[in-house]
């Protein structure tokens, strides 16, 4: 009997995972189903760039994973119940009617990621527009292309989604009046050499700064600060964090307070050992001891380190336990500027950053080597190995059944 493993959520770390799996498991042995709401990868880094008026390439799922063994289902999971192994599917069918299909599993991978988080501020729910994904990009696209000269937009959240918003509307549209809203110093996690270039780059397009300011109310036509100062806002673009899926925190997994999956240094439940997560959905440990932040930068990597730890615990291989670190923060400023900050494995800034076209050219060389990992998730040529046991494991090594 095959083993049966399902991948839910096709973003970076879900795709990454799916196609590293079939690299490295021989085809008569698994089965590999890669289930996602959408059918072509969304290139979220680039929401920004989408929301200005740029046209991303289209990177149809078909394409990229044909020939590989991975199948596609496209539909939205509504739930997961981890004691039956089984996730439920809701597809359109043929009439336009959504149907429900249950899908087994042996081995799952949870990646349905995150999406903005408008932290319960009052309005912003109705107002803000959000960017953490497609649907929202193309949202704000509209709302922006209808703006007239002189009409205001505030960036709410001063981290590096934000700060990236900021200076591509500011570039893209010089005419507008944009504005930065930071609850905490600007730039203030940056070398000085970073936040220096920061500085000045906003300077150049514009953008106004308001630090040390907490928004707590989004209206129509303003945001409303903790002093009850008002900032006019035409277009208000909510970038203050991110919160994962909600559907971890309805099953029987152990989750954080947060909602993400706990999981060990293989990125496997605490909970439930069959269970893998990756990326935003997973409580992972990085260096220092210190949970990693949601990023591209730590999903990837950990999407590497449950494939290759779920291939070899099938293939009865050593378990690989590469520690995730970070070595710098990419930022575009707009498309002919940018900052690269070095930091430390546990994403501390050193004094040294890349700034300038330089910088530009470096972040524009990750994005595009983030989305060619996506349909080449291994370097090298491998040998797909074959299943010796089909396992479902409680504490290391202790197998509860075995299959040849």
């Amino acid at each position: 009997m095959q083993h049966r493993i399902v991948v839910l959520g096709a973003g970076y770390t879900g795709a990454t995972a799916a196609g590293r799996l079939a690299k490295r498991l021989h085809r008569e042995d698994v089965t590999i189903t890669l289930v996602n709401a959408e059918p072509d990868f969304v290139e979220r880094v680039r929401m920004h760039q989408l929301a200005t008026g740029q046209d991303l390439a289209p990177r149809p799922f078909g394409e990229m994973f044909g020939g590989t063994g991975v199948a596609l289902k496209q539909g939205k999971v509504t739930a997961v119940d981890v004691d039956r192994r089984t996730v439920t599917v809701a597809a359109p069918d043929s009439a336009g009617e959504r149907q429900d299909e249950v899908v087994q599993y042996d081995t799952l991978v949870y990646a349905l990621g995150s999406g903005w988080n408008d932290q319960g501020v009052p309005g912003t729910a109705e107002y803000a527009h959000e960017i953490a994904s497609r649907a929202g990009a193309l949202r704000l696209r509209e709302r922006l292309a209808g703006l007239a000269a002189g009409e205001s937009v505030v960036v709410v959240g001063g981290g590096l989604t934000g700060v990236e918003a900021a200076t591509e509307i500011a570039e893209a549209r010089p005419d507008l009046d944009v504005a930065l809203a930071v609850r905490g110093g600007f730039g203030d996690w940056l070398s000085p050499k970073g936040g220096a270039h920061l500085r000045k780059a906003f300077d150049r397009l514009g953008i106004t700064v308001h630090e040390h300011t907490a928004v707590t109310a989004v209206e129509a036509d303003r945001v409303t600060t903790a002093d009850g100062t008002g900032i006019p806002a035409t277009v208000t673009v909510w970038t203050t964090g991110f919160a994962v899926h909600p559907i971890a925190r309805a099953t029987t997994l152990d989750v954080s307070g947060t909602g993400q999956i706990v999981v060990d240094g293989t990125m496997r439940s605490v909970s439930h050992p069959e269970v893998y997560a990756v990326g935003d959905a997973a409580l992972a440990m990085g260096p220092g001891d210190k949970p990693l932040r949601m990023s591209c930068a730590s999903g990837v990597p950990t999407a590497w380190q449950a494939a290759d730890a779920i291939a070899a615990r099938l293939t009865g291989a050593k378990v690989p336990n590469v520690p995730v670190r970070y070595f710098n923060q990419c930022i575009s400023l707009g498309r002919k500027d940018g900052l690269i900050q070095y930091v430390t494995a546990d994403d501390r800034a050193k004094s040294a950053a890349l700034t300038g076209r330089l910088a530009a050219f470096y972040k524009e060389i990750i994005c595009k080597g983030a989305a060619w990992g996506v349909a080449h998730p291994v370097l090298l040529p491998v040998r797909r190995r074959r299943v010796v046991r089909e396992t479902a494991v409680v504490p290391e090594g202790s197998p509860v059944r075995t299959a040849a």
